[in-house]
């Protein structure tokens, strides 16, 4: 059983989407502002948001925004009735891990929170270290000697498909499944910039990367 809180103003929608998690098994919560969302976001222990867009007081993508800056991981999927691939990468590069498109299959949408709920359940699974770093996937932190590092959720996403591939050559195609989400549309230069800013971080020194190595023509291998 999961606690999901449901941002959501649409009456009907909400109602249904509240019935169909509690037949599940879960504890559902719903409001239906996103100044209501951005305050219990960050006071509840929730394992999951669903999180409308087209809110009152507040857009989905300000509360997403405002949640993760203050250091909130609860995963977020996103239901959006725009159709723009921008907007779906905003959202995306904001913080949120999925998003459902309306109208959406309510069949769908429960596996897609199935999934999701999986996912992070393996992948906060324990802390893992190389060189001066230790990533604590369970708190979402990462320190390097013993300091934390200030990372944005999608240099934390990117950091965690390196460590769960080590050794392996990992394409830019495959950094955007595995970090973005498949069947989502990001530039190899916006995956470059991240890496950039992510090797920034973690790095020791001003030397050559020795963690995160570029493998020309190929795309970035991850060595402890």
């Amino acid at each position: 059983m999961a606690r999901i809180l449901v941002v959501e103003d649409e009456a009907d929608i909400a109602m249904l989407l509240a019935d169909d998690l509690r037949l599940e098994g879960h504890e559902v919560f719903v409001v239906s502002d996103g100044g209501k969302a951005s305050g219990l976001g960050r006071e509840g222990a929730w394992d999951l948001i669903v999180l409308d867009v087209m809110l009152p007081k507040k857009d989905g993508f300000e509360v997403c925004r405002e949640l993760r800056k203050v250091g909130v991981r609860t995963p977020i999927i996103l239901l959006t009735a725009k159709s723009h691939e921008a907007e779906k990468i905003m959202g995306l590069d904001l913080g949120a891990d999925d998003y459902v498109t309306k109208p959406f299959n309510p069949r769908e949408l429960r596996a897609r929170i199935r999934a999701l709920l999986r996912r992070i359940e393996g992948d906060y699974a324990g802390s893992v270290r190389f060189g001066e770093v230790e990533v604590q996937p369970q708190r979402a932190e990462v320190r390097l000697r013993g300091q934390l590092v200030d990372l944005t959720p999608m240099e934390f996403k990117l950091l965690l498909a390196f460590t769960r591939n080590r050794g392996r050559v990992l394409s830019r195609d495959q950094l955007i499944d595995l970090a973005w989400g498949r069947d989502t549309y990001v530039t190899e230069r916006a995956v470059d910039a991240h890496i950039v800013n992510l090797r920034r971080k973690i790095e020791p020194g001003n030397s050559e990367p020795r963690h995160i190595v570029s493998v020309r023509g190929m795309g970035y291998r991850f060595d402890e």
